[in-house]
This record gives structure tokens, C-alpha cells and sequence, in this order.
């Protein structure tokens, strides 16, 4: 009677312990695959076709190495659109540029690139947000101006272009016309006053241009339509201009959350030059598609199947 009493208990312990066992190893599975599969993020850009790009290239790198579902909101709007975005968690992540981070959302003073990388992340930490990734191109702004009117002023350099600029006309993104760190700053250096300066969707300058209806346009480094309009980029002599290393700006709780966000975005750094950037921003001048483009360039370079 004693032995089978015994059995009993034996069977009961064996049975408690093999349950707690395999609760705790549920849990802990969970626990280690949070991030890796599951979840769902936000992913914001601004309204212009590179930051367009770059969204999808972050959004097919999670995707394709988490299990994390990603909701796209591309052409959120102008810097402080989708800066704030960022802040109230309307969004999670969002390709930005370091120099944008610094003088403009921060007023601080920019010097080299790796000074500016470091300065981004040590404020941008003071409100739970992180800089990872840099993509390995800067997208600097400059001016630009089309070959007939570099040759008939002699135009090389900003400086060159503060001589004449009371006899042209600019024409702009709405951004560019406001910002610290864009045209208010750079009259101030150069003395550049132009005759008339106009805001405007970037596609719409570049055609103003080209059937020489204005003078001067503010560029990107990386424009496509640099090439494609045969611009003459002018030299920012007096480096006024900050350094615009693109990356990845993202909520530190996002990344604490789900962790495999940061491997798979990881694997981006470095893997962008200008070049290449400013040949997937002229396929979409031409036509193609962004999410297109991205994914393109992702299989291209190996970083997804």
C-alpha cells in the first residue's frame, strides 16, 4: 500500500516538473525571439524621392530578416514633419541626415563629418532616439545653375554667385527658403541676395530650369536630375554648408523592443555611396517606382533574396 502511494507521488512531482519545464521554456523562447518574429513597426519618410527610397530599403531589410510586419508612410512631409513624427511615436524610424539633426532640430554648430555623426547621437539620445546605420553617402546642399549661365557670369563657387546674385532668380524646395541651415544662413555668409526667390516642389525646379525659367536651383549631391538636366554644381568655398550623412533615426524603446531591427539595418552601413544614390534617384526621374528601385538595389548588392 506504502509503495503504491509512493508511485503516485512520484508520477505527480514527475508530471508538475515536466509542466513547469515546459512553461519556462515557452517563456523563455519567447522571450528571446521577441523582435525576430512578430511585432509591428512604422516606418516614416520625408517628401522627397531619396528619403522615399531609403524608407523602402529599411523597410525590405527588417521584413526580409524579421518576422516584423512593417507599415510604410512614405511622403510624410518637409524635416519637421517627420522629425515630429518621430518624437510623438506616430512613426517608429525614418532615414535622416546627420546635419539636419544638428543645426536644424538642435541649433547646434556642425564641423567635420565624424564630429557632426558624434553630435547627432550624444543630443538625439537626450530624447530616447538613436542614429545607427549611416549608409555610407552625404547628401550635402548646394546650388546649381545651367551650363549657359555659369559660362556667361563665370560662376565656380558660392562666392562667385553673391557677386551677380541681385541680377537672378532662385528657385527652391519650400524647405530650402526657410530653414537655418539652408538660404536665411547662407545669405548671411555669402551676402547672396537674389532678385526673387520662389518655394516650390523640387520636381517643379528642376523643370523651371531646364526650359530656363529661372536662374539658380538648390540642389541635392545626390540628384538625379543633376545628370539629367546637365546642371553645373557650384563650390561652397566658405563651407557653409554641414555635413548630411544619411542614416537611420529611430526611438530607443523601438530598438529595445525589437532588437533584430538594429542587426538587420546593420547590414545597410556602408553600402550606399553617392553614386549609387544618385542613380536610384534618376531611375525614378524616369519613371520607375521607388519601392521598385529599393528592392532592385537590395537583390544587387546581395542583401536580400
Amino acid at each position: 500500500m506504502m509503495m503504491k502511494r509512493n508511485k503516485r507521488w512520484i508520477t505527480l512531482l514527475i508530471c508538475i516538473v515536466t509542466i513547469t519545464s515546459l512553461l519556462t521554456t515557452a517563456c523563455s523562447s519567447s522571450s528571446a525571439t521577441e523582435g525576430t518574429t512578430g511585432g509591428e513597426i512604422t516606418i516614416g519618410s520625408k517628401n522627397f524621392t531619396e528619403n522615399i527610397i531609403l524608407a523602402y530599403l529599411m523597410a525590405d531589410m527588417i521584413e526580409n530578416r524579421t518576422g516584423i510586419k512593417v507599415n510604410r508612410k512614405v511622403n510624410l512631409g518637409g524635416s519637421s514633419v517627420a522629425w515630429t513624427a518621430l518624437q510623438n511615436n506616430n512613426i517608429q524610424l525614418y532615414p535622416e541626415y546627420t546635419g539636419t539633426i544638428v543645426a536644424n532640430y538642435y541649433q547646434q554648430e556642425t564641423t567635420n563629418s565624424k564630429e557632426t555623426l558624434a553630435s547627432a547621437k550624444r543630443l538625439m539620445k537626450k530624447d530616447d532616439l538613436q542614429f545607427i546605420a549611416p549608409f555610407g553617402f552625404s547628401n550635402t546642399y548646394s546650388l546649381a545653375v545651367n551650363q549657359e549661365t555659369a559660362q556667361k557670369y563665370n560662376l565656380k563657387t558660392f562666392s562667385d554667385l553673391a557677386k551677380v546674385s541681385p541680377n537672378l532668380e532662385l528657385a527652391s524646395e519650400f524647405e530650402f527658403t526657410d530653414r537655418a541651415d539652408t538660404y536665411p544662413g547662407l545669405k548671411k555668409k555669402y551676402n547672396m541676395i537674389f532678385k526673387d526667390v520662389r518655394g516650390m516642389d523640387q520636381g517643379i525646379k528642376y523643370r523651371l530650369i531646364g526650359q530656363h525659367d529661372t536662374d539658380v536651383v538648390s540642389v541635392y549631391s545626390t540628384d538625379g536630375q543633376i545628370k539629367l538636366n546637365n546642371l553645373f554644381v557650384l563650390k561652397d568655398d566658405k563651407h557653409f554648408f554641414p555635413p548630411y550623412d544619411a542614416g537611420v533615426a529611430v526611438r530607443s524603446e523601438t530598438l529595445k523592443k525589437y532588437p533584430a531591427i538594429k542587426e538587420a539595418l546593420d547590414a545597410l552601413q556602408g553600402q550606399i555611396n553617392e553614386q549609387e544614390m544618385q542613380i536610384m534617384n534618376a531611375k525614378v526621374d524616369q519613371g520607375y517606382r521607388e519601392d521598385d528601385v529599393a528592392h532592385e538595389f537590395l537583390i544587387s548588392k546581395g542583401l536580400i533574396k
